[in-house]
């Protein structure tokens, strides 16, 4: 197969070996991950060797697709696939975290009250008001009074109102970056880019120090029940996220130092401020809805 690089025409890659060793390294890693939490020895090895091999795919696969980029391959065509594709990518997101503000939507407007609202002679869990943040009724004795699970719930403005300035701020950073790139002024771009990343790590080490505080000194931990679960489970996939992005800016930022990107060819760079956008709205309905109310 050759490669189309004519005006007008679609490109068409060569065949590529990446997608065989991604699907591979895949099935080593959640392979290995199954053995591992059975007790089988040779599950880490297997998980290592799939780390490693995703390692390589991602270098080399998206390597090759930046030199494609720089080396003039990509067109009009390309350019409107790539932001079709991220627009469906950061859809998928959004019905992700949407998945889990349902469960939490689900645990303190329905089940959570319905569970504390049974008539005292018939509620299995005796003495549970059902009021919100809870353990759940877990924490209740069957033929007792209601024991609340020994945990501090998470104040909002402490480090949560913090990162919530500190994400809102590097918003406006990759903003300023891109309008240095549009206007071809590369010491703004590269500026910019640079405070982002440094708030996007500092945001990832407030958050070390928050889930440190809590699991140490509020009695916090996943295992504290519906709120401990939601809370962890929200703001984790959240941090994931955040760290996924940091990485992505930081690949974008060592590419604008080389030179890379035009004010009219910069998709790379806008794909990412797309996704860090995305980022920063996800938090600001996590600070309301899991820290504030």
């Amino acid at each position: 197969m050759t490669t189309q690089t004519h005006e007008g025409h679609y490109f068409v890659p060569n065949p590529s070996i990446y997608p065989v060793i991604l699907s591979t390294s895949l099935l080593l890693l959640a392979g290995g991950f199954i053995f591992n939490i059975n007790g089988h020895d040779a599950g880490k090895w297997s998980m290592l060797v799939g780390f490693l091999g995703i390692l390589y795919v991602l270098f080399g696969w998206f390597g090759k697709v930046i030199g494609e980029s720089e080396g003039g391959m990509y067109k009009k065509w390309e350019d409107r696939s790539f932001r079709i594709g991220m627009i469906v990518f950061i859809a998928s997101e959004v019905a992700f975290f949407a998945a889990f503000f349902g469960a939490l939507f689900y645990m303190r407007v329905i089940s959570v009250p319905e569970l504390g609202g049974f008539d005292s002679e018939f509620t299995p869990y005796p003495g549970y008001a059902g009021d919100w943040p809870t353990a759940g009724p877990g924490g209740a004795t069957v033929h007792g009074a209601y024991t609340p699970a020994n945990f501090t719930p998470m104040g909002a403005w402490g480090i949560p109102a913090i990162n919530t300035l500190i994400l809102l701020t590097s918003g406006v950073t990759v903003t300023w970056a891109h309008w240095g790139l549009l206007k071809n002024n590369r010491k703004q771009l590269i500026a910019g880019l640079a405070m982002t990343v440094a708030l996007g790590v500092a945001f990832l080490c407030l958050q070390a120090y928050e889930y440190h505080h809590a699991y140490q000194e509020l009695g916090l931990t996943l295992g504290s029940g519906a709120y401990g679960a939601t809370f962890f489970m929200l703001t984790g996939f959240h941090g994931f996220h955040v760290t996924l992005g940091t990485i992505m800016l930081i690949v974008i930022l060592l590419r604008s130092i080389k030179g890379h990107f035009k004010s009219d060819h910069h998709f790379g760079f806008e794909g990412v401020a797309w996704y860090w956008h995305f980022v920063d709205v996800v938090w600001l309905l996590l600070f309301v809805l899991v820290y504030w109310l």
